[in-house]
């Protein structure tokens, strides 16, 4: 989303797809929206756009990068151990069925759905 609106603002054609394709990479880690916003921005320079180049690669690392690599796993929490493309999937789940707070609710429930499971599979720990 926040890749959607710098490629909408830079006037990028079919910014809302390109958003798209950034939020399914997103779930390669440390590069995935880079993989979007980077050749986008090489573009830029390339076409002659500097002052969109230069923008878009502020916003990228700064806005976009630090929210995918540092907010996102702080906010949906690695403790809980899921891996990235179900907590996307939960998440967007969560927002489709519960609104802005299925955000939260999504991968909360799929982390106790997970933790049921492997108590029901293992058994309760054993005390020595």
């Amino acid at each position: 989303m926040l890749g959607g609106l710098a490629f909408w603002a830079l006037g990028v054609k079919a910014a809302l797809l390109w958003a798209v394709v950034m939020a399914f990479l997103s779930l390669v880690p440390m590069i995935g929206a880079g993989l979007v916003w980077f050749p986008v921005a090489v573009y830029f320079f390339i076409s002659g756009q500097t002052w969109q180049g230069v923008a878009l690669v502020t916003y990228g690392v700064l806005v976009i990068s630090l929210a995918d690599n540092l907010l996102r796993p702080m906010l949906v929490g690695k403790d809980a151990g899921l891996p990235d493309y179900v907590v996307m999937l939960t998440t967007l789940g969560g927002m489709a069925v519960f609104g802005i707070n299925g955000f939260i609710i999504g991968p909360t429930i799929a982390a106790m759905f997970i933790a049921v499971w492997h108590l029901s599979t293992d058994g309760p720990a054993q005390a020595d």
